[in-house]
């Protein structure tokens, strides 16, 4: 049987399991799974025909991961800290050019992290997520479980990239390849960073919030389009006047543009000092 499929008949009888009912052939589904997680050979979501989906089958398995399995006393230096899982080995990450600073940068069994990329302390990388080669995750950043990030991206500090584990079918954060997050920016609830766009620090990104798009004149929910310059914007509410407050009441929304070339100088200028 394919790995999928043990993890779909683990997940049809886990109703009925607790860890201490695990066999020996389950809990090495278990096991298996974790390993292909952190190996990339198996991921959280895909693009098939210019949409990101869902395959619900792993976020399944990462469920199973937590409901099957026992929390445990562990040790993470000369810490002792209480979870179901270990810390993700990284003596790889070496091997491939990765680069991952001491005393807090925490990376979580079953995140993949690609080749020739760096993550600055503090920095935590949860479950299930993916960060793609050559990219950047500065410190006090997050990427939450299931998180897509592409190759070659730029996660300001202080940025933080939601999780999206249930419901099972939907797509979670997808920050394609190429993209720059400026610092504090904030990505939410399945939203899709398009390919090599460039977004504003303290931008909020989340299908609650319109995305004006100026290049295309048109209102989007839920995406950025690819290679466009983003930036935080208040526009008028619809509460307008009230009589509990002077001035007005305003809403936050994302206006987008296409990238400027010098945007795209500038972010090349930033590409020098990781060499």
């Amino acid at each position: 049987m394919s790995l999928e499929s043990d993890v779909e008949a683990l997940w049809d009888r886990s109703d009925d399991l607790t860890p201490a009912d695990l066999a020996e052939d389950q809990q090495a589904t278990l096991d298996r799974f974790l390993e292909a997680l952190e190996a990339g050979e198996v991921r959280a979501a895909e693009k098939r025909e210019g949409t990101w989906e869902a395959n619900a089958w792993v976020k399944q398995g990462i469920l199973l991961n937590f409901t099957l399995r026992e929390t445990e006393a562990r040790e993470y230096g000369d810490v002792t800290y209480h979870d179901v899982l270990p810390l993700r080995e990284t003596a790889d990450l070496g091997e491939r050019g990765t680069r991952n600073t001491p005393d807090g940068t925490v990376i979580r069994r079953g995140a993949y992290v690609g080749s020739d990329a760096i993550l600055m302390s503090p920095a935590f990388v949860n479950i299930g997520a993916h960060v793609g080669d050559g990219t950047l995750v500065d410190s006090n950043d997050v990427v939450g479980s299931c998180a897509q990030i592409g190759d070659d991206v730029k996660l300001g500090a202080n940025t933080v990239i939601g999780g999206v584990l249930e419901p099972v079918e939907d797509a979670p954060v997808i920050v394609e390849d190429g993209v720059a997050l400026g610092a504090g920016s904030r990505v939410t609830s399945g939203f899709v960073v398009g390919e090599n766009s460039v977004v504003g620090e303290d931008t909020l990104l989340s299908p609650r919030i319109p995305v004006y798009d100026l290049a295309e004149e048109e209102i989007l929910y839920g995406e950025l389009p690819p290679e466009r310059r983003a930036f935080q914007r208040f526009v008028e509410s619809s509460v307008g006047e009230h009589d509990l407050f002077d001035g007005g009441a305003f809403k936050p929304a994302v206006v987008a543009t296409h990238v400027e070339e010098e945007t795209l100088e500038g972010a090349e200028r930033e590409d020098a000092l990781r060499e």
